[in-house]
């Protein structure tokens, strides 16, 4: 499904999963919107444009896409995080609510979106917290002390941006950090200073890592134009 395409542009219900989310962000009355775009880049551009206008929809290209992992593309999307921003994965699909939880939480510099379930795998980013604060959050951490799973979807404010923005800087002149998934970084600076989260536990979202989530994908946009 991939092979001449990234993954946000595969199609479900009749549009792709990147289209799912930029309308979801404009209801939300997000309007000031970045891709980060690697592979295929060219023909996500085009649909972007297509659907949105060259001026709605800013596009950032990341040369290294095939070499680093995501905290890479969060280093080419630096110059944008001058402001409040929201970071979002491009295959987390979710419905407004989501995101207007999240936007309507109580004010603090960085915010985590979470779910809770009754259990996780090894693919899930748990999460540990104390109360509604960060303690961790990665994939390997003991199943047992497991509280939640982060969605994919995180929220910048004030210093927190800023404090995002420098380190990720800092970090990307260590090659090895171009192998760093972003969120190891939050990760880091939970340890450091307070790092809130958000629970939307029974509102409807969903990640795409492989063809078995697709169902549960179209159950979530079909519930958008219900």
């Amino acid at each position: 499904m991939t092979a001449e395409r990234p993954k946000c542009a595969v199609t479900i219900h009749g549009q792709s999963m990147i289209e799912w989310q930029i309308d979801e962000l404009l209801k939300c009355g997000v309007k000031d919107i970045s891709v980060v775009l690697g592979y295929r880049a060219d023909s996500v551009e085009e649909l972007l444009n297509t659907r949105y206008g060259k001026q709605s929809v800013r596009t950032l290209y990341n040369p290294f896409y095939s070499v680093a992992d995501n905290l890479g593309s969060c280093w080419i999307a630096r110059g944008e995080m001058t402001d409040d921003f929201i970071l979002l994965n491009g295959d987390t699909l979710f419905q407004a609510p989501v995101l207007q939880k999240l936007l309507n939480s109580q004010p603090q510099p960085i915010t985590v979106t979470t779910d809770r379930k009754s259990s996780y795998d090894s693919d899930d980013m748990k999460v540990i917290l104390d109360g509604d604060l960060l303690v961790r959050i990665g994939k390997d951490l003991p199943l047992d002390q497991v509280h939640a799973e982060s969605i994919g979807m995180l929220l910048f404010r004030s210093t927190g941006a800023e404090l995002f923005r420098q380190t990720v800087e800092n970090l990307l002149r260590d090659p090895v950090s171009l192998k760093r998934w972003y969120l190891s970084v939050i990760d880091e600076l939970a340890q450091q200073s307070p790092i809130s989260t958000c629970c939307i536990e029974g509102l409807a979202w969903g990640e795409v890592d492989c063809p078995e989530d697709l169902s549960h994908a179209e159950t979530v946009v079909r519930g958008i134009v219900a």
